[in-house]
């Protein structure tokens, strides 16, 4: 399944080369993903993590809204990371480019993309970072630390904070493939791909640290 969805996550990213995907209209993401998705025992915070922003803001305005559920995301998407060494962040356990500090990094390229590229209407070259979609924006640099991606990504949502609160939410950009596009929509897009990413950071991040289950005793035949 990872595997799988870490090949679409960019369809509206990468606006270069990748078609709109369509969906029937009978078909409904969300509860696809609630009937597929096995029930888990709670998450247990390693040391060293917080969950102090899943206790925010939770009424008030709409773009107060957004804005504290894309914070919340992006802490998320630190904590799947945070606490492991070098090494675990860039095990690959999945057949695709997907690897915790790659998923960071992807995070860090996205936000250039749709808030310094097309939102303030920057040049590729004029970003302070990556802005190659698909499968380079996971590609982390071998002299990268996690430290140093993480630091990125701080920078890339500080900017993005800065930039966003220039414009008001009804703001129109056009973007090269789906045509006009507002702030709200950048917002409920990127709020929606960092939880997609989110989670499969915490699938990796179990797959890394998780102990090997207990023996029942019991001899299961194949």
């Amino acid at each position: 399944m990872l595997a799988e969805a870490s090949g679409t996550i960019d369809e509206l990213a990468d606006f270069r080369t990748r078609p709109l995907p369509q969906s029937p209209p009978s078909a409904t993401k969300s509860s696809d993903y609630a009937s597929s998705t096995p029930t888990s025992p709670t998450r247990q915070l390693p040391v060293g993590r917080s969950s102090d922003h899943t206790d925010g803001i939770t009424t008030g305005a709409e773009r107060r809204l957004l804005e504290s559920m894309l914070d919340r995301n992006r802490a998320e998407l630190v904590n799947t990371v945070r606490g492991l060494s070098d090494q675990d962040a860039r095990r690959r356990l999945v057949a695709s480019m997907t690897t915790p500090i790659g998923l960071l990094k992807h995070a860090a390229v996205a936000q250039r993309i749709w808030f310094q590229h097309v939102l303030a209407g920057l040049a590729e070259s004029e970003c302070d970072g990556g802005t190659t979609p698909g499968d380079a924006s996971f590609v982390v640099d071998d002299n990268e630390t996690l430290a140093d991606v993480i630091a990125e990504f701080e920078r890339a949502s500080e900017r993005s904070r800065a930039i966003a609160a220039e414009f008001d939410l009804d703001e129109i950009r056009t973007h090269p493939r789906l045509g006009d596009v507002s702030l709200r929509f950048i917002y409920l897009f990127v709020i929606e791909d960092f939880a997609r990413h989110a989670g499969h950071g915490d699938i990796l991040r179990e797959q890394i640290t998780r102990s090997a289950p207990p023996s029942t005793g019991v001899s299961v035949q194949p």
